[in-house]
C-alpha cells in the first residue's frame, strides 16, 4: 500500500478562515435583536465545519479502502491530502505561513501514522500496530501544545489532548471494526468521528474569534443562529457523504453495503425522531417515508447501472426530479417565502447532479474525477445548510436571539456538547414549521 505524499490541488469553493465581505453581515449591519447566520465569525466556523468534518470522513473511508486493497485507494488518499492542503492554508491565513507549514507537517504526519496502522494490520504485525499507536499518542501531545500556543492559551493542551485521543479512538475503532467484519459498528464509529469534528470547529473558531476580535467585526462564532447552521452543516453533509459511499458499495457488491445503507437510514432517523417529538409519531413517519423514498431513487439508479438498464436509470432520475419540485415547494410554504421554491429546486438539482455524477465517474473507474466531484458534492451541502438556516432565522428571529443560552466550549473540543445542542436547535426549527402545518397537509394530499 502506498499513500502518496505529494498533495494534489483540487478546485474548491470554500473560503479560508479569514473572511471576505461577500454575503456576510457584520456587527455594524445588524442589531442584537436581529440574529443572522452570515457573520464573519459564523463563516469562520462553517469553513472549519467543512474542512474538519471532511477530514474525518475521508480518513475513515481511505483506511477502509486501504484494508480492501481497493483500486480507488490512491484517489481517496489524494483527496485526503488535498483536504490537508486546505486546512494548512486556512491556518496560515490566520497565523502566518510558518504556522501553516508547522500545521501541515504535524497533520500530514498523523495521517501517515494511521496509514502505518493500516499496513501493520494487513501484515498482521502487532508490534508495528503498537508503534503506530505510540506515534499517534506523541502526535496528540505535540499538536495540543501547538494549538495552545497558537491560540494564546485560549485552548488548553490537556483538554485538547483528550479531545484528540477521542479522534484517534474513533478512527481506529472504525477501521478495526471494519477489518473484524463488524460493519455496523464500523459505521457507528464513522458517524461519531464526523460528529466529533463539529465540536472541534466550534472550539477552535471560538478561540480564534476571541483572539482576533477586530478581524471578525466583534461578531461571535457561537450563537444560537450559528449553532443552527452548524447542526444543519452536519446533518446535510453527512447525508451526502454516506449516500455517496452507499452508492459505491452498491455497485461494488460490497459486504458492508447493508451497513452503509443503515448508517444513511440512521442519519434520516435523526431528523425524523425530532419531527415526531413535535408532530407525533405519524407525522414523523410521514417525513421519514418522504426522505427515505428520495434515497431509494438513488439506490434504484445504482441498480439500473449494474443492470445496464437505461430506461430504469431515467425512471429513477424522473422520480428525483419530482421529489425536488415537491420538497422545494414545501420549504417555500414552510418558511412563508423566505426561501424561494425556484432557487431551492435549482439547489436540489445540484445535489442530485453531484451524487449522480460522482457515482457515474466511480462506476466508470475515473477515480480521480470521482473524488474531486465527491468533495464538491460534500461541500455543496454547506451552502444548502447556510440557505436553510438563514431562512429559518429570518422567519423567526426571536427564536435565535443572542441572549439565548450558549457558551464557548471548554471541553477539549469534543463532540458531546455539539450533540447535546443538536436536539434543542432542531426542535426550535421544527416548532417554527409546526405553525404552518404545511408538511402534514402536503403528505396527506400525496397519499
Amino acid at each position: 500500500m502506498n499513500m502518496k505524499k505529494a498533495l494534489v490541488t483540487v478546485p474548491l469553493s470554500f473560503s479560508l478562515l479569514l473572511p471576505t465581505t461577500a454575503s456576510i453581515v457584520s456587527a455594524d449591519d445588524h442589531s442584537p435583536a436581529k440574529p443572522t447566520v452570515m457573520t464573519e465569525a459564523v463563516e469562520l466556523r462553517a469553513s472549519l465545519d467543512r474542512l474538519l468534518s471532511e477530514h474525518a470522513y475521508l480518513a475513515v473511508e481511505t483506511m477502509r479502502k486501504g484494508a480492501e486493497g481497493a483500486e480507488d485507494f490512491e484517489a481517496s488518499a489524494n483527496a485526503l491530502s488535498s483536504n490537508t492542503e486546505g486546512l494548512s492554508k486556512a491556518i496560515a491565513s490566520v497565523y502566518g505561513e510558518e504556522a501553516g507549514k508547522q500545521f501541515k507537517q504535524i497533520w500530514s504526519d498523523h495521517i501517515g501514522y494511521f496509514v502505518d496502522y493500516v499496513k501493520a494490520t494487513g501484515n498482521e504485525d502487532a508490534e508495528a500496530k503498537e508503534a503506530a499507536l505510540q506515534e499517534l499518542n506523541e502526535y496528540r501531545k505535540d499538536f495540543s501544545q501547538f494549538l495552545e500556543k497558537a491560540t494564546g492559551e485560549r485552548l488548553k493542551a490537556g483538554k485538547l489532548a483528550d479531545g484528540l485521543q477521542m479522534h484517534v479512538n474513533q478512527l481506529i475503532g472504525a477501521f478495526d471494526s471494519y477489518v473484524a467484519g463488524d460493519y455496523e459498528k464500523a459505521y457507528e464509529y464513522e458517524r461519531k468521528a464526523i460528529e466529533h469534528m463539529y465540536g472541534v470547529s466550534k472550539g477552535l473558531s471560538s478561540a480564534i474569534v476571541d483572539q482576533f476580535p477586530d478581524q471578525f467585526n466583534g461578531t461571535k462564532a457561537v450563537t444560537p443562529a450559528a449553532d443552527l447552521r452548524s447542526n444543519l452543516d452536519h446533518l446535510m453533509s453527512e447525508h451526502a457523504g454516506l449516500a455517496m459511499m452507499a452508492m459505491q458499495n452498491g455497485i461494488d457488491g460490497s459486504e458492508d453495503f447493508k451497513a452503509s445503507t443503515q448508517a444513511l437510514s440512521n442519519n434520516t432517523d435523526d431528523l425524523a425522531a425530532a419531527i415526531s417529538s413535535i408532530y407525533g409519531e405519524d407525522a414523523g413517519q410521514q417525513f421519514k417515508k418522504m426522505w427515505t423514498n428520495h434515497i431509494g431513487h438513488f439506490v434504484d439508479y445504482v441498480k439500473a447501472t449494474g443492470a445496464d438498464d437505461e430506461e430504469m436509470k431515467q425512471k429513477a432520475l424522473d422520480a428525483l426530479d419530482q421529489y425536488r419540485q415537491d420538497f422545494s415547494m414545501f420549504l417555500e410554504k414552510a418558511t412563508e417565502g423566505e426561501l424561494k421554491s425556484e432557487t431551492l429546486a435549482k439547489n436540489l438539482q445540484s445535489h442530485v447532479d453531484y451524487l449522480i455524477t460522482t457515482f457515474d465517474q466511480y462506476a466508470q473507474e475515473d477515480y480521480d474525477m470521482a473524488y474531486e466531484t465527491l468533495r464538491e458534492s460534500y461541500g455543496h451541502m454547506f451552502g444548502a445548510a447556510k440557505a436553510l438556516s438563514s431562512g429559518f432565522v429570518n422567519q423567526y428571529p426571536e427564536k435565535f436571539s443572542s441572549d439565548m443560552p450558549t457558551e464557548m466550549p471548554d471541553t477539549g473540543m469534543g463532540g458531546a456538547e455539539q450533540s447535546n445542542n443538536f436536539t434543542w436547535i432542531i426542535l426550535s426549527v421544527l416548532a417554527m414549521l409546526a405553525g404552518t402545518a404545511v408538511f402534514a397537509r402536503k403528505q396527506s394530499q400525496n397519499q
